[in-house]
């Protein structure tokens, strides 16, 4: 029986999803070869801002998955298109230095950026660099949230502060609303809609945080399906208001 009956495409997060501590989760690989030869189209979303999409689709390769560099859809590459777009493209980066190599054509500013960037940079959001921030802003600099994760699971402490708590923090300061472009933002599932060709009804969200994915995905029109693989745990899922279609074990479930 194909479970994915109807589907012509299937956007499957990644951390949590398809890897664990940039390891294959058991039968990932798998199952995204097994949902391409069904001839449904396939990309892969993340919130990652540690790391640009290229080297996220080479550890997705080294996992064993079949994935081109393209396939992968990161809010970095989001918010590139938005700052190159406005013609106004000189910014200040909150983020590593690896990850800027999403935003060609944009200029690293940081006396009079007309945009501040926030994605994660973990144990560098010090006291410094955030009031610098808040100067920017204030000085008239629009703020970019790459996303707004509150935690997760760096692979060493266990669950830790992601980007969002710094990001809300910025936000209160400054009186000024955030720009979103990461997941759940629409703009974000728009985005992969429109790099996939399809319209919503037609395609599935896959991924293990309730919110970003699950709440993201059913906000654009599309079918869900939540993995307890990651974030999200049986019990919080259960609490939750939000229903996603499916509830997995494991992206390996997907099929069955």
């Amino acid at each position: 029986m194909n479970r994915l009956s109807g589907m012509r495409g299937v956007l499957f997060d990644v951390d949590g999803t398809l890897l664990e501590d940039d390891r294959p989760i058991p039968g990932a690989p798998q199952t995204l070869d097994r949902v391409r030869s069904l001839g449904i189209a396939v990309r892969l979303t993340t919130n990652t801002s540690r790391r640009p999409r290229s080297a996220v689709a080479s550890v997705l390769r080294r996992g064993g998955f079949r994935v081109d560099d393209r396939e992968v859809l990161a809010p970095c590459v989001l918010a590139r298109r938005r700052i190159v777009d406005s013609q106004r493209t000189r910014a200040a980066f909150l983020l590593p230095a690896a990850a800027r190599e999403d935003f060609e054509g944009v200029v690293e500013d940081e006396k009079h950026p007309d945009w501040v960037v926030v994605g994660d940079i973990g144990r560098d959001f010090t006291w410094e660099r955030l009031n610098r921030a808040y100067r920017w802003i204030r000085g008239g600099a629009a703020l970019i949230a790459l996303h707004k994760n509150r935690v997760w699971d760096n692979g060493v402490d266990g669950i830790v502060l992601d980007a969002g708590p710094f990001v809300v923090a910025l936000e209160y300061a400054t009186g000024v609303e955030a720009e979103l472009v990461g997941k759940p933002s629409l703009p974000f599932f728009r985005l992969a809609l429109a790099d996939l060709g399809l319209p919503p009804d037609q395609v599935m969200v896959v991924g293990d945080d309730l919110e970003a994915d699950c709440r993201g995905g059913a906000a654009a029109g599309c079918r869900t399906a939540l993995v307890l693989s990651g974030k999200t745990a049986r019990e919080e899922a259960a609490r939750s208001r939000l229903r996603p279609e499916r509830v997995l074990e494991s992206v390996a479930d997907l099929l069955e």
